[in-house]
């Protein structure tokens, strides 16, 4: 019986899939041979929507509405993710079974002429789709115009060449994934949250389809499951959406520690609220939740979340 990994259309996501596959087929032979594992390419409400933001739109759980549809109706088997596309509440009946190793999960900045956002000239544009990314740009670079910016990363590369906008933010391991190697500067944690999961895949399927999860558990790599566990129960602590600007990264440290730093912010940048938390990896997911709990009351009803 083939195995069946359904996944985006991307090019992103279909590098991402070849990653699994090549995984699974490590630890089971058997699946390299022909016909053995399957990959469906589904198009997302997400990624057919590109006339407005996807909070308008419902938020970024169409990057994931088909294809756990798939799943449920038994079209897949298993399916790629990329963790910060993922809702913190999955339907019913689905499990993420398995987080291979992470990839970089820091900020890439991108200029056109190579400059940093300190030296961006007053009133440039900056071109992002991201309101975590909108909010810490502008806090530095309240002079600048935002403009969204949506499409796969080809795509929002092509935009930045093309003078649409004077410089954009892209996730690291996306570039590194995707085999491209741009001229930027890698942003600091210390200074610029990355989106909680970023940098990392997730593998859902169906909580009951034992055979699907033993072929799954030789994949997981427990640090990088720690560390997205934490910063999906910020998330939840929060009750985030596409509409609320949040940061969050959890690191594995010596001897089993996790350092978990989040943030919210207003849209525009003009308050941040941060929070940090230490503690042993096993209890991530109860640092998530304190530290969302924390920052929640901070922000305050002034924030939408």
């Amino acid at each position: 019986m083939s195995l069946r990994i359904a996944t985006r259309g991307s090019p992103l996501a279909l590098a991402q899939t070849e990653l699994v596959r090549a995984s699974l087929i490590r630890f089971h032979p058997d699946l390299g041979e022909p016909g053995a594992i399957e990959v469906i390419s589904i198009k997302t409400s997400g990624d057919r929507i590109q006339d407005r933001p996807l909070a308008e739109a419902g938020g970024k759980g169409l990057f994931a509405k088909e294809i756990e549809e798939a799943l449920l109706d038994g079209r897949a088997d298993l399916a790629v993710h990329s963790m910060k596309d993922m809702e913190t509440v999955l339907p019913d009946g689905l499990v993420i079974a398995c987080y291979p190793p992470r990839d970089d999960p820091r900020d890439m900045w991108i200029a056109r002429d190579g400059v940093g956002h300190a030296a961006l000239a007053p009133g440039a544009t900056v071109g992002t789709a991201s309101l975590r990314r909108a909010a810490q740009i502008l806090a530095k670079r309240p002079d600048i115009c935002i403009t969204s910016l949506r499409g796969n990363v080809q795509t929002r590369l092509r935009k930045l060449a093309a003078g649409e906008v004077d410089a954009t933010l892209l996730a690291r391991a996306g570039l590194s994934r995707l085999g491209l190697s741009v001229e930027g500067i890698v942003l600091d944690p210390g200074e610029f949250l990355p989106a909680a999961g970023q940098g990392a895949m997730g593998i859902e399927c169906r909580v009951d389809n034992d055979r699907v999860r033993a072929l799954l558990a030789p994949l997981n790599h427990r640090e990088t499951e720690s560390a997205v566990v934490a910063e999906r129960a910020l998330l939840a602590a929060l009750d985030g959406s596409c509409r609320t600007p949040i940061g969050g990264l959890a690191e594995i440290e010596g001897n089993g520690g996790l350092r978990l730093r989040a943030l919210v912010a207003a849209p525009d940048g003009s308050v941040i609220h941060r929070a940090e938390r230490f503690g042993p990896a096993a209890d991530g997911a109860l640092l998530g939740q304190d530290a969302g709990r924390a920052l929640r009351a901070e922000a305050g009803p002034w924030m939408e979340l």
